[in-house]
């Protein structure tokens, strides 16, 4: 599967969010921006996108998957100070 695949499925699912999920072979990464996580902790957005992508995981397609999510504005900055 390709990663494009992954990133529209999480889009798809979050509301309002940009998905941008890189790797290789089975090893992932994810980035999500979503204002959804406004107010949410980091174990509870996590846990938002495992759900979404489970069934990859479950089948082997997504070995390890590291994620990092962002508000709008948690990425805004973050972006800036880069």
């Amino acid at each position: 599967m390709r990663m494009d695949f992954f990133s529209d499925l999480v889009e798809q699912s979050i509301a309002d969010s940009q998905a941008e999920i890189t790797g290789d072979g089975s090893k992932f990464e994810a980035r999500v921006v979503s204002d959804s996580f406004e107010g949410l902790s980091t174990l509870k957005r996590h846990k938002l996108v495992y759900a979404i992508l489970d069934e990859h995981i479950k089948s082997g397609a997504i070995h390890a998957l590291s994620i990092k999510t962002f508000t709008k504005k948690e990425w805004s900055e973050s972006s800036q100070a880069s």
